[in-house]
């Protein structure tokens, strides 16, 4: 799944998010609003991870919703 595809069905993805990531609470979620800039950013805020680490998290996260979502 691309990034677009996430960002339209962000509503639909929030339990995933937040069942992988504990720490973002549903205002963090909804601040992120699907941007994958703002969910490394508040990975790296409430993980505190570097940014490479985040990103990598992120990139970990979107391969696991194609496989289970394609």
């Amino acid at each position: 799944m691309n990034w677009d595809r996430i960002q339209d069905s962000w509503k639909q993805l929030r339990g995933n998010v937040t069942g992988q990531w504990g720490k973002l609470t549903d205002d963090d979620v909804d601040a992120i609003d699907g941007s994958r800039v703002f969910l490394a950013g508040k990975i790296q805020e409430r993980y505190g991870v570097a940014r490479d680490e985040a990103e990598k998290q992120v990139r970990k996260w979107q391969r696991q919703i194609n496989d289970n979502w394609l």
